[in-house]
């Protein structure tokens, strides 16, 4: 069942927490801009406050809260909730991005992977990330270096070299096998990449991988089947 926000003016000046369905491609900052725009016409207040309490890659898709107003001053606690995600990684290739954003660099076929990689041996390494771990983010990724962005960097070619960070995976299971793609579901902190953690497992099996489909499910109590797609909270405010 979906969640039923407040809508009038004074409630979103007042603070709310949105929760909403990020589209496939669409930027987490595409969501924010989209219901500003939105909330400003509503309200007729220019200056109304909308942000995001936890950046989704383009290609994922999921749970992204959207607070207003003085809940924005609510945002880091939101941020620093525990984050669950299910998707599917591709082993026997690698991206730049480890991700679907770049072209596959290297590539095993398929008749290799059945023949090397069992599925014991991928529970294995899937179990061995669980707790407290240090992780490299992607070169493709926001995280700042020098006062640059790195994917910025990454994009013109440049040679960046990021530091790991600490970070802690909960819980890492494997819901199904379809070689090449593995299915799972992770419970991870603040600051996990997924991306990163395919890639690793990937690397550590010794064939590569790329995350190759990602949706946030639950941010803390916060949950993807309470949430409303983008263009019926749009719809909502017309009716309104």
């Amino acid at each position: 069942m979906s969640f039923s926000p407040l809508i009038s003016p004074q409630a979103f000046q007042d603070g709310q927490v949105l929760l909403l369905d990020k589209p496939y491609t669409w930027t987490s900052f595409d969501v924010v801009n989209k219901l500003r725009y939105a909330l400003r016409r509503f309200t007729g207040q220019k200056n109304i406050k909308v942000g995001h309490a936890g950046t989704l890659d383009p290609l994922a898709t999921g749970l992204l809260l959207l607070c207003t107003g003085k809940m924005t001053k609510q945002i880091d606690a939101f941020q620093a909730q525990e984050k669950t995600y299910t998707g599917s990684f591709c082993l026997g290739a690698t991206t730049p991005s480890y991700d679907k954003e770049t072209e596959i660099t290297t590539h095993h076929n398929l008749d290799f992977l059945q023949k090397n990689i069992k599925y014991e041996a991928i529970q294995a390494v899937i179990q061995s990330f669980i707790g407290k771990i240090e992780q490299v983010p992607p070169l493709y990724s926001a995280v700042s270096v020098e006062g640059k962005r790195a994917y910025q960097a990454a994009r013109k070619g440049e040679s960046l070299t990021l530091k790991s960070r600490p970070i802690e995976i909960f819980e890492f299971e494997v819901e199904k096998i379809e070689l090449p793609e593995v299915f799972f579901r992770v419970r991870c902190s603040k600051g996990t990449y997924i991306r990163s953690l395919a890639q690793d497992v990937g690397q550590k099996l010794g064939v590569g991988a790329y995350l190759s489909s990602l949706r946030r499910t639950q941010i803390g109590d916060f949950k993807v089947e309470n949430a409303l797609a983008v263009p019926d909270f749009l719809a909502l405010l017309k009716e309104s």
